[in-house]
């Protein structure tokens, strides 16, 4: 059975310093550190090795959520329209703690969503981030995923 393209949705917030985090929010490197390295340079590379593809912090990359638990996929949608409201829904809700005060605006928020469903309608991912209030940091993502092309280097964690 052929599987279409679909959109699957990630969120997280939490605080900034955690967001900060970047080596937990990069893949390992496919080949592991070279004989002789220093135990610093091993045990910062299993420890990342061991994190990253269960670690909830958004990836670096946006295709990179792809790698991540399908626990963490908050939706899937086969309608860029639809997983554009999600998007704006999800704005609409963290926009009373955004820090800047334009981004609260009704209109930047739908200009924003508008985008989002015409990127999702040629296949792109989108990556959004926000700083919040205390610091936090918000982060949004939807992915498009491509079940049948085999060139995708990732695969999808399904519908």
């Amino acid at each position: 059975m052929r599987q279409y393209r679909h959109h699957h949705g990630y969120l997280w917030v939490g605080p900034k310093s955690r967001f900060d985090q970047e080596a937990l929010r990069r893949p390992p490197h496919p080949d592991p550190p070279p004989l002789g390295s220093r135990p610093e340079v091993i045990a910062r590379y299993r420890e990342v090795a061991a994190e990253f593809p269960t670690c909830d912090l958004p990836p670096l990359e946006t295709r990179n959520w792809l790698r991540k638990p399908r626990a963490q996929v908050c939706g899937t949608w086969a309608d860029p329209a639809e997983a554009a409201v999600w998007l704006g829904e999800r704005l609409a809700e963290y926009a009373p703690r955004f820090m800047c005060g334009a981004q609260r605006d009704v209109r930047w928020l739908s200009g924003v969503a508008a985008s989002a469903e015409a990127r999702l309608g040629w296949g792109g991912d989108v990556s959004l981030g926000y700083y919040l209030e205390r610091p936090a940091f918000l982060s949004l993502a939807l992915v498009s995923c491509f079940p049948d092309d085999q060139s995708q280097p990732l695969p999808c964690p399904g519908p």
